[in-house]
């Protein structure tokens, strides 16, 4: 494609980590914003992936980002969309990781792209169910329409911040990780066993 940016190792690996983060509260969505920047060239994705850059996987994206968005509107469906899109999350994020990612041996690229995209989809989608658990149980599920509106505008945001400014994309990424890391960590603590004193010996 005649227009495209060239991204060194650092920039693509935090636009592909930025996209993985965004696939955690949407997972159409950054696939939908990848998709149409390769569209128009603003991305140059290798070979393999060319079928990202087509029109066919746009709609697709489009039509399945549509569905998902609305789904998490209906009661008790976000909860059913939260236990497909986690996985979904992982995927999502593996794939456009190792789309982005500097050429490279293809097993260094993959366990890359399991680790950096799929761990942070993975982690940021972990929080997005313990958030969505906590205020169906606080507010009864009166509240998740806003909170389901939070995550499109997070995944939006986000997906478009990393194709603009990937560097400002990483950082906010890193702290979303901080996050969520300590939120995930606080709640294992929570189920882990308390320590049983042993009976005095007579």
């Amino acid at each position: 494609m005649a227009d495209y940016i060239n991204l060194d190792t650092l920039i693509a690996i935090m636009l592909a980590v930025s996209l993985s983060a965004a696939a955690g509260f949407r997972v159409f969505v950054p696939l939908l914003v990848l998709s149409g920047a390769a569209v128009i060239g603003h991305v140059d994705l290798p070979a393999d992936f060319d079928w990202i850059e087509t029109q066919p996987a746009l709609i697709l994206f489009a039509a399945a980002c549509l569905l998902e968005i609305g789904g998490y509107y209906i009661p008790w469906v976000d909860h059913l969309l939260d236990l497909v899109s986690t996985p979904a999350a992982i995927i999502a994020g593996t794939v456009m990781t190792a789309s982005l990612a500097p050429e490279m041996n293809p097993l260094v690229q993959w366990t890359l792209a399991l680790a950096a995209g799929g761990g942070t989809a993975g982690v940021t989608k972990g929080l997005m169910n313990i958030f969505r658990a906590t205020s169906t149980a606080t507010s009864g599920g009166i509240a998740n329409p806003i909170f389901s509106t939070f995550e499109l505008i997070a995944a939006a945001g986000l997906s478009v911040l990393a194709l603009t400014v990937p560097l400002a994309a990483g950082l906010a990424v890193m702290l979303i990780l901080t996050i969520a890391i300590r939120q995930l960590w606080r709640l294992a603590a929570r189920f882990q066993p308390s320590a049983t004193p042993e009976p005095p010996v007579s």
